[in-house]
């Protein structure tokens, strides 16, 4: 049982840096695609683009915090209190 709980807060943990790029990623093409529609500069659409990803990214981080705040059994799972922080590790 230790294994599986092991095993789940590792992909738990390495699934939060996955999911903040995928949603910087779908932000900034999104953003992308739209400052391409609209013209400009590249200088400008470039810097869209940026900010585009950046903001994705920032409003995957607040929802992941508020569901860790609002899910026990998540937070029981990634074994981390309710802002997120790591709790210290059982003895064994």
């Amino acid at each position: 049982m230790k294994v599986l709980r092991f095993v789940a807060r590792f992909f738990g943990w390495l699934l939060t840096p996955v999911v903040a790029w995928a949603a910087s990623f779908l932000g900034a093409t999104a953003t992308a695609w739209a400052a391409a529609s609209v013209g400009g500069s590249a200088t400008r659409q470039l810097i869209a683009t940026v900010l585009g990803g950046a903001v994705a990214a920032a409003v995957a981080l607040i929802a992941w915090i508020h569901l860790l705040g609002r899910s026990a059994r998540l937070r029981r799972t990634l074994n981390v209190d309710a802002e997120g922080v790591p709790l210290a590790s059982e003895a064994p």
